[in-house]
């Protein structure tokens, strides 16, 4: 009895302390958990994104908005530098034969969108809905214009189509040059940017609502309408937008073969090169601007609307053999590609005649560019140079930017602000970013007026104008990593740098490539962003097509364009190498 009591008196004597050390300990705990949520605001990490961030951020405004600043400046003003309120706006829109550019540029966007929308939509349904042979090589084939300068397609359709082309009677009399030929340029050279839209819409489909439509008797042609079109109507809508975009800015389609069919694109080239008059200009590329704007704002509505049909219960749907189908969906990609290799046969055939179309014999003088043009080869190199150093320094900024913004603890506002400035590159076209450059850069006071006409600055102007669409595949990626790498690097003391360089980076290697390759190829086959900007030493290959082609040399401005090509199907072919070689080491856990 008394050891008993004895041991309640020592337990009633032990539970004070003990309670004590568990309140300390419970203390240590919350304190730890306090300082995990609060230090990493004010780590050394922390500190490093931030800088990171804020000089990022600088920079977008330096080389987006003041550019942009400029030009809308340069609108309201006259020759002097006075400022005239929006007289040029209202000559402007007193021009009967502006408001026809206008007009026109809408008429083609309109109906070159409802066009590649059919017929990219069918393409894509053909991938992925059918068990149709040689899916592979048709994808291949309907994603290959992607590769050429939008030059290219306008100086084919003028072989084949043009005053002394292989096929001219097939028009009827109809002249190529003009609003026929812009359409079936533009055509060409939207086709795959929907195509890989829709491709990857239509991909993501439940099995489980096509065994539903079976099990209730729907007829195929009411599942398509009741199933497969809504589910992909917020990939149609979005690519729908981007070809519009596209063809309303683009310039080199209409440059060579829009003949006295005005666009806005070419109204602002002529504004500025042809008639010197920049305050015209100005005012045109903000009626550019518009359209474009507004076609942003739809998509990114577009985007906020649309949510995932997949969940953890969703099965991938595969589709059944089906000879009618199948064969209705080979003849018609068998079709579409037909025209694809056409257009791009016969540019580089055009580049290997002697002279188009009394001498047929087959040559490589055109491609003896030392002869046929002042510049010789450094257009070609000077592309090679500006393609590279676009890829590599563009591919670093834009990972980091995106890394800085999604890992980033503190300064919210300075984040939110750079993912906004992120986005705005997408909805200004090429032309109108070139000469908000030219009103800025060109200007005497600015003490970076000795980028004009580097190489440096072309470079500048090609990472911004394509930032966006890079910015958003690195976001992608980074939002899929598990959140807690930066908690179990913090625990263990490992400086995010580290971990950027040991882990993240790794991970995400397949998108930091497919953004280097879209980099290199966009930069290869760019004209718009461009032609401002270049001087007499770094005069691009897409412009040396466009100048060419305004001197008759239309052998040569093939050549050139061929080159472009045949560079871009290298690139991207090492980068489906680096992919199958590479990442077998790096992306083995994927497969796990």
């Amino acid at each position: 009895m008394r050891t008993v009591v004895r041991s309640c008196r020592q337990r009633q004597q032990l539970q004070p302390a003990v309670l004590m050390r568990l309140k300390e300990k419970s203390m240590l705990n919350v304190a730890r958990t306090f300082s995990v949520r609060i230090l990493p605001h004010w780590s050394r990490d922390s500190l490093i994104l931030s800088t990171t961030l804020l000089i990022l951020l600088s920079l977008m405004l330096l080389f987006i908005v003041a550019p942009l600043a400029a030009m809308l400046l340069k609108s309201v003003q006259n020759g002097q530098g006075e400022f005239v309120g929006l007289a040029y706006f209202a000559q402007y829109f007193s021009s009967a034969a502006l408001w026809q550019s206008l007009r026109n540029t809408l008429v083609l966007g309109i109906s070159v969108t409802a066009i590649v929308g059919i017929l990219a939509f069918g393409y894509a349904y053909a991938l992925t809905r059918s068990c149709m042979p040689g899916k592979h090589l048709f994808r291949v084939l309907g994603s290959a214009p992607i590769l050429a300068p939008s030059l290219l397609p306008a100086i084919s359709l003028i072989f084949l189509f043009g005053n002394q082309g292989m096929l001219k009677s097939w028009l009827g009399g109809e002249s190529i040059y003009g609003g026929l030929g812009i359409t079936l340029g533009l055509i060409f050279w939207t086709f795959p940017h929907a195509l890989m839209i829709l491709t990857t819409s239509l991909s993501t489909s439940d099995a489980r609502l096509y065994e539903a439509a079976r099990a209730l008797k729907t007829s195929p042609i009411k599942t398509f309408f009741i199933v497969t079109l809504p589910a992909a109507k917020y990939g149609l809508i979005s690519a729908l937008i981007v070809v519009f975009t596209l063809v309303v800015c683009d310039f080199g389609v209409p440059k060579v073969i829009g003949g006295s069919y005005n666009v806005l694109a070419t109204d602002i080239f002529k504004q500025v090169v042809g008639q010197q008059n920049f305050a015209m200009g100005a005012v045109t590329s903000i009626v550019l601007l518009l359209p474009a704007v507004f076609a942003f704002i739809a998509d990114r509505w577009v985007q906020k609307k649309q949510q995932s049909l997949f969940d953890t219960r969703s099965v991938a749907y595969q589709p059944a053999p089906h000879r009618l189908r199948d064969g209705l969906c080979l003849l018609y990609c068998v079709l579409i590609c037909v025209a694809i290799v056409a257009v791009l046969a016969t540019a580089v055939y055009g580049s290997l005649v002697t002279f188009w179309p009394w001498n047929t014999a087959l040559t490589l003088k055109h491609y003896q560019f030392a002869e046929t043009s002042a510049y010789g080869w450094s257009p070609y190199f000077n592309s090679l140079t500006l393609a590279s150093l676009t890829a590599l320094c563009g591919t670093v900024i834009i990972f980091l930017g995106a890394y800085s913004i999604e890992k980033g603890r503190v300064f919210a506002l300075l984040r939110q602000a750079m993912q906004m400035l992120s986005m705005v590159p997408m909805a200004v076209p090429g032309l109108v970013l070139g000469l908000g450059y030219i009103f800025f850069f060109n200007h005497a006071s600015n003490p970076l007026n000795g980028l004009y006409g580097g190489m440096l600055l072309l470079v500048i102007n090609t990472v911004v104008h394509y930032y966006t669409v890079g910015h958003m595949t690195a976001v992608t990626a980074l939002k899929q990593l598990p959140p807690e790498l930066e908690a179990t690097a913090a625990s263990i003391k490992l400086p995010q740098y580290r971990l950027l360089w040991k882990v993240t980076l790794p991970v995400s290697l397949p998108a930091v490539l497919d953004i280097a390759s879209y980099l290199f190829i966009n930069a290869l086959t760019t004209t718009s962003a461009v032609v401002f900007l270049y001087s007499t030493d770094t005069v691009p290959a897409s412009v040396a097509v466009l100048n060419m082609d305004d001197a008759g040399q239309t052998g040569a401005a093939a050549a050139m364009a061929v080159m472009i090509m045949l560079s871009a199907a290298l690139a991207k072919l090492l980068h489906v190498g680096l992919e199958f070689g590479l990442f077998g080491r790096l992306q083995a856990w994927r497969k796990r």
